[in-house]
This record gives C-alpha cells, structure tokens and sequence, in this order.
C-alpha cells in the first residue's frame, strides 16, 4: 500500500487559510479516529503546525483517499472541496517520504533550517501512536524522519542563525523599528513559541519586558527564567497602553485582541505600536491595522521577511539534501526487507511444519532412545533446516523491493505452495 501526504502549508495557504485547516491539540484525536475510519486509509499521522496542516497516510487507494481526505479537510475547515483543492499539494512513496524528511530537517519551512519542526513532527507521530493511527509503516517512517532532523542539523550548519519562528519573529521586529533598547515589550502567551520570543529578546539585549498569559504560573515562570515582569491576563488591555512592541503567540484559537480594545487601550496614546502575531490562528484581528500608529505583521510577512536571509544558510542545503537522499533509500530498503518477512516466516512455519511431522513419523523409531538422544537428533535436524533456510531468507531480504526480488519471491511462493 503507498505512502501518500496530503496537505497545505505556508507556500500554497495564505494565513487566513491555515488557520481554518489548523487542527488543534485538543482536537487531534477526534481528527485521527475520523481519518483511520475512512474506507481507503489504513494509518495516518496528522503535522498541524503555525505553517502547515499535513496528513501522512497509507491507503489503499490514491485517488480514493486523496478524495477522503480533502472531504476531510473541507469537514474540520468549514471550506468547500472546490476552494480547498486549489492549495493542496500531494505526493506518494519516494517523494512522499523525501517530502517529511524535508519538512524534518527544516528545508520546507519558513524559516530555512528553523528548529521548532522536529518536536512538532516528534509530536505528531506520538499522538497518531496514542490513537492507534499509526502503525508499522508510518511507525518506521516517521522514526527515520526524526533521524533525518536530527542528522540535518549535527552534521550541518543548517540551523546556524535564524533557526526558530520565535527567533525570526523577534528579528523582523528590529528590523522594522530599529534596536529594541529602552523599548517596552509586552509578549502574550508562555507556550514553546512565548518561551521562544522571550529567549530571543533577552539575547538581543531588551531590557523592558513584559510577559502576559491566562495561566499566571506558567507565565511567572517564564518571566523568572529570562529576567522579565509578569501581568495577568486581566490587564492586557492596561498593558496595551503603554506597550511599544507586542508579540502575540498564544495558543487561544481566537482573536483575544480585537479593534474595540486596541483603540481603547491606545485611545491618548501618540507612540506608535509594533504588533507582529505568529499564532495560528492569529491572535489580532487585522482591522487593527487601520489604527493610526499601528504596524500590523503576521506569519505571512515573516515569511517574506525570512527569505531575505535565505542566503545565510543556503549552501548548507545541498548538504542536506545529500543525507535526504541516503536516508530515503534506507528507509526504502529498509521498509522492503520488512515487507519480505512475512514471506521469510511463512517459509519457516512450512518447513518446520515438515520436520515436525517427520519427528512424529519417526517417534517409534525414536521412542528407543533415551530423552538425551532424542534431543540430539531434534536439535541436529533442526541444525539442518536453519542452515538450509538461511542463505535463501538472506537472498529474499537483500532483493526485496527489487525485480530480482519479485521474481525470486514468486519462485519461493510457487515451489513451497504459499499463498
């Protein structure tokens, strides 16, 4: 059965778009039951991060399961098939499995190189494992794929610099209003990506900082780690006030800061106000931009943003894609000896299905011995036939997934009568 993926990311969606496809955690599980249920999908892991919402499946059929899985999409979203399909992407087996280990090591992502996938796609497969949605086969696949990540970045400078959303999020905003000494910060939410943007500030030297989210312990912590102040989420439009640069990354799932409370919040406010809003879905409603003074950006504008440093970690990629390319026929051949071990058991069960009837045939002449014979004689026939099984088990493995292989399990099936 191929590997397919079948999905929308930051180059096929605008932000508007991911956002009504992104599947949430607390979601994931209904979203997993829903796809292995489907007549022609027979495992499946679901990566919904800030860039993409991708399913990996094995199935029975493509088209059948390409056709399942955008009703699908279409069902979670909202979104009729017709306006869904024009975003889609799919590939199947050799590019299916070049195209996660691409997203694995950071080459498919907004930020070159950035470092936040691998845990997401670490994530993913564990959830899809906990659902029982992931199998043998995407079980393999996804294990290489965070091999892959792991190899991208260890044996290359792939990740050097910019290597995070959060990391970029907080570059862009230099970038746009020059160095953030004396600037006053407000980051709302304290997930990984708030944990990240407080790190990058602290290393760019911000010394105002303010960390806001619903959780206070969790954002207290954060605060304690990197040097910053802490609000309760009650006061975020008090904050809002005097903030100059606001960083929104929570994991809400909806606007929590929308045009009535910005323009209250800033009503006798001159200074301008940087927002840049890497959540998905977004945290500001984009009417904000039309406030005067206010500078909205998104993870649309990152992202043109991030091509610009493109450069910087370019002439790793080829380097990367050299270890793609190995670990893509390894996990192919890998995969292949799998499928022929059933075959190589079968042949083994049949055989010894044989010396076993033989022993029994043989039990008057036998039952003469003593018990120490008997197993002398067991053990040396057992000798035999694992002697005899183990160059044509060998041979199977090392062609399987080949033409030899084909042809060489087609004689094993025919001159041993297995099904």
């Amino acid at each position: 059965m191929p590997i397919v993926v079948i999905g929308v990311n930051h180059r096929t969606g605008p932000v508007s778009f991911l956002e009504k496809v992104m599947i949430s955690d607390s979601t994931m599980p209904h979203a997993l039951q829903s796809l292995s249920a489907r007549d022609d999908i027979r495992e499946a892991v679901v990566l919904s991060t800030c860039n993409r919402t991708e399913i990996y499946a094995v199935v029975e059929r493509f088209h059948g399961a390409y056709d399942e899985i955008q009703k699908f999409l279409s069902d979670i979203s909202g979104i009729e098939v017709a306006d869904i399909e024009p975003h889609l992407y799919s590939q199947w087996d050799e590019e299916a499995i070049k195209h996660l280990f691409e997203v694995s090591s950071g080459l498919d992502s907004a930020v070159l190189g950035e470092s936040e996938i691998i845990g997401q796609v670490r994530n993913a497969w564990e959830v899809a494992m906990a659902e029982g949605a992931s199998r043998n086969t995407l079980n393999l696949l996804f294990r290489y794929a965070l091999e892959v990540g792991k190899r991208a970045r260890t044996e290359t400078a792939i990740s050097r610099s910019t290597a995070s959303v959060s990391h970029a999020a907080v570059e862009m905003a230099e970038d746009i209003i020059g160095s953030l000494a004396g600037k006053r910060v407000l980051v709302v939410g304290a997930g990984e990506m708030g944990e990240g943007v407080a790190t990058a500030l602290a290393r760019e030297g911000a010394e105002h900082v303010t960390v806001l989210n619903r959780t206070e312990s969790r954002g207290e912590a954060l605060a304690k780690k990197v040097g910053a102040k802490v609000s309760s989420f009650e006061q975020l439009e008090n904050e809002l006030s005097s903030t100059d640069v606001l960083v929104a990354c929570t994991g809400a799932g909806n606007v929590i800061i929308d045009h009535a409370m910005l323009l209250r919040a800033r009503e006798n406010v001159s200074t301008p106000l940087l927002i840049v809003d890497i959540a998905l879905p977004r945290d500001v409603d984009d009417k904000v931009a039309e406030l005067p003074g206010v500078t909205l950006r998104d993870l649309d504008h990152l992202s043109a943003w991030a091509q610009r440093g493109l450069e910087l970690r370019a002439a790793e990629v080829n380097q990367v894609r050299a270890i793609i390319g190995d670990e893509v026929q390894r996990f192919s051949q890998d995969q292949a000896q799998r499928q022929a071990a059933p075959l190589v058991a079968q042949l083994r069960e049949v055989v010894e299905s044989v010396r076993h009837a033989e022993m029994e045939r043989y039990g008057t002449r036998l039952g003469e011995m003593t018990d120490e014979q008997r197993e002398a004689v067991d053990s040396i026939v057992r000798g035999i036939v694992a002697k005899l099984l183990h160059s044509p088990s060998v041979r199977l493995r090392e062609a399987a997934g080949t033409p030899q292989g084909e042809r060489l399990s087609a004689a094993v099936r025919d001159l041993f009568n297995l099904e």
